[in-house]
């Protein structure tokens, strides 16, 4: 099956929020992990969003060039063709852009969907996020209603974050601001009051309740999920009906009761990176231990071709990565439960 169209992508998270469930956005940074995500999926049987963050754009368009857009576009145009036989709907997200990288990453990926969309064509990528969440509020919302109006007209759904995920983020830490790592309900009805509660232009909001980027000992991290049940109740006295469509944020190394209970409050996409960026390197350094005396020449020998060869190890470590992806979709409770089914 092809990447989502715009309408499908839509109908995935019209979906997850009526049916209680949310999809698993997954971090990648090469074609072996585009792969591993997209197998995930499949052996799940569940629909997934594939993300690539400013960070991950530069590396994929190669550390000579360091070019975040043209990185971006690559994945996007690889995914093209081998979700092609993909037999779940996979859509295409780019995470976490600063104030700082708007120009050069968010709008001019943002400008080719939109030209996409006028010559008939699908959108370059079906989400993007602008993560304002180191703005005061007011001038986080204000410059997200401006972004919100334009994914609106290349069918793009926008993701905001309200509050701020601790931990680090393509080299960017969030230590010292332990308040902000709880968005109060009385931001959460502010972003409403200013971008609407998606009736007519749809956005994904990232609120924050204790949640980290990385992974930490237990009990380093303290989850209050109640947090987006507060926003919830509040939202629905404010205006009857609207529900948030809220985005977890750091989700690898959580508890999965607690993950269930955030996907019970309107959680229908949540991010994993690190978890499956262990899995994967993990495999490799299994392989590398134990073929050690193949892929190293020791002793003026010549090792063995078929240990150090990439696609040795690489095999190993989709799988690995793949596996934990497929976890995730179960734990989010998307497993079996693609449209296409």
């Amino acid at each position: 099956m092809p990447l989502a169209t715009a309408e499908q992508y839509a109908a995935m998270l019209d979906a997850a929020a009526s049916g209680g469930f949310a999809f698993a956005g997954v971090n990648v940074s090469s074609s072996l992990t585009l792969n591993a995500a997209l197998r995930g999926f499949a052996d799940a049987g569940a629909d997934g969003i594939v993300q690539v963050s400013t960070g991950g754009g530069a590396f994929l368009s190669g550390a000579s060039r360091n070019d975040m857009v043209a990185g971006a576009r690559a994945l996007a145009a690889f995914a093209e063709v081998v979700a092609e036989n993909c037999p779940v709907l996979v859509a295409l997200h780019t995470d976490h852009c600063p104030p700082d990288k708007l120009d050069d990453f968010l709008r001019p990926l943002l400008a080719e969907s939109l030209a996409r969309r006028q010559r008939g064509e699908q959108p370059l990528f079906h989400s993007q996020m602008f993560d304002g969440s180191t703005l005061p509020l007011e001038q986080n919302l204000e410059l997200a209603s401006v972004l919100l109006d334009q994914c609106a007209r290349a069918d793009v759904v926008l993701e905001i974050e309200c509050g701020v995920v601790g931990g680090e983020e393509d080299g960017m830490r969030t230590d010292g601001l332990p308040e902000r790592l709880y968005t109060t309900t009385e931001d959460l009805l502010r972003v409403v009051e200013v971008l609407g509660s998606g009736e007519h232009r749809r956005y994904l909001l990232a609120a924050t309740f204790g949640n980290v980027h990385g992974v930490y000992q237990p009990g380093n991290v303290k989850l209050r999920p109640k947090v987006l049940a507060d926003g919830q109740k509040a939202l629905a006295a404010a205006s009857p009906g609207a529900r948030f469509r809220y985005v977890f944020h750091g989700g690898s190394g959580s508890d999965p009761a607690e993950i269930r209970e955030a996907v019970s409050y309107g959680v229908v996409k949540m991010n994993i990176d690190s978890d499956t960026q262990y899995a994967f390197t993990r495999a490799v350094a299994g392989h590398m231990f134990v073929e050690y005396d193949g892929v190293l020449k020791i002793d003026a020998g010549v090792g063995r071709k078929q240990a150090y060869d990439p696609r040795a190890w690489g095999r190993g470590a989709e799988a690995a990565m793949a596996a934990r992806v497929a976890q995730a979709c179960e734990q989010l409770g998307s497993a079996g439960r693609s449209l296409l089914r």
